[in-house]
């Protein structure tokens, strides 16, 4: 797994379309249900996964644009080397964007929530996670947060066919940390 960067966002319980049993929140890495803190792409502060090298940057961005991050949650991400393609059933390995520099430090402390998979058909931001997005947390069993438990399960459930016209991919795996505010600066 490859450093990635930070995010805040505003966690959303599960909406009531998602029937699945036991998912108390939505912790996906796309912003569509629980949603970023703010649109963040326009101010270009992002390096090249389209996330934040620090939580610093995130801050700073708050604060010369008055964005108020009271109510967020801050996550690390990690992203498996290789995306799946569905069409051709593959694996090929991607880069960041190249012209944002990435550099992500490391949280001091970081606390596993699960795995997504998350779709990128533009090859740049994360778009959307099938899991929540799609609802297939419907029949695909994920923990209390709609992510998976492992990395080995995501790849198998994306060379099995399950993500398959969901969304449009290519699909890339990540890793979903909570980090607190507090130890993170």
């Amino acid at each position: 797994m490859i450093p990635a960067g930070y995010m805040a966002k505003r966690v959303s319980p599960k909406p009531e379309w998602i029937k699945a049993d036991g998912i108390q929140d939505v912790l996906s890495v796309s912003g569509c249900i629980s949603e970023y803190f703010a649109d963040y792409i326009s101010h270009w502060k992002h390096n090249g996964y389209w996330l934040f090298d620090s939580p610093a940057i995130i801050q700073q961005l708050a604060k010369d644009k008055q964005i108020d991050l009271a109510g967020t949650t801050l996550f690390f991400y990690e992203v498996y080397e290789q995306g799946f393609h569905e069409e051709a059933r593959e694996w090929t390995t991607f880069d960041p964007e190249t012209s944002f520099a990435t550099n992500p430090s490391m949280p001091g402390e970081k606390q596993l929530c699960g795995f997504d998979v998350v779709t990128f058909c533009a090859g740049t931001s994360p778009e959307c996670s099938p899991l929540s997005c799609n609802a297939l947390a419907a029949t695909i069993n994920t923990n209390n947060h709609c992510l998976l438990n492992s990395l080995e399960e995501a790849k198998q459930l994306l060379e099995s066919g399950r993500f398959n016209n969901s969304e449009q991919g290519p699909f890339r795996i990540f890793a979903v940390y909570l980090v607190d505010w507090g130890k993170a600066l």
